[in-house]
């Protein structure tokens, strides 16, 4: 049999730099995971389990290692990219519990390990921003938009909080709601 080689762009792109990320990343992996399981404050506990929700609404079980230091806990996520449970850029994963997950356009794309909310999420965001950013992201995403957010998200990952000069500073003033800043029109209703 031969295997169905006709792959969206997308998907094609999470395949081949998802396994290459995975391979390079590896080593490192292993080593935090083995440092992990004998570190007398995770006893034999490299990794965390967590059940999120995918595409079309699928519940699946996200492990990762048991850190955020150096982003490790993303990269330790590369096989659920691989395996298609997840793609490298997407909306923010959510848990099946949260009300967010059940929002109707989240059906139509794999959760990211990366995406427009989290490169943004340094920023001085309205506490809302985050959820129509992700919004934003399926209504409008292509693999250029993908190149563009996996191009920024090594200095989002490790710029200070309130660092992305990209963004501009919207001035602390009480009687600004968090609609101020949206598009005429915007909606996050689905």
């Amino acid at each position: 049999m031969v295997p169905d080689l006709d792959l969206d762009p997308k998907r094609l792109l999470d395949l081949t730099l998802g396994t290459l990320l995975l391979v390079l990343a590896a080593p490192l992996l292993a080593a935090a995971a083995l440092t992990l399981a004998f570190s007398p404050r995770h006893p034999g506990t490299a990794f965390t389990h967590r059940r999120l929700v995918g595409l079309e609404g699928r519940v699946f079980t996200a492990r990762s290692l048991a850190t955020r230091r150096h982003r490790l806990d993303l990269l330790s996520r590369l096989p659920h990219v691989v395996s298609g449970e997840m793609s490298l850029v997407g909306p923010a994963p959510l848990a099946p519990g949260d009300p967010r997950a059940a929002a109707p356009w989240r059906r139509f794309v794999r959760p990211g390990l990366t995406g427009l909310a989290q490169v943004r999420r340094r920023s001085p965001m309205p506490w809302d921003e985050p959820a129509l950013l992700d919004q934003h992201y399926v209504e409008q995403h292509w693999i250029g938009l993908d190149l563009l957010i996996l191009l920024r998200t090594p200095a989002a990952a490790l710029a200070p909080y309130g660092g992305d000069a990209a963004v501009p500073r919207i001035p602390a003033q009480g009687h600004l709601s968090d609609t101020d800043h949206r598009p005429r029109g915007y909606s996050a209703a689905g």
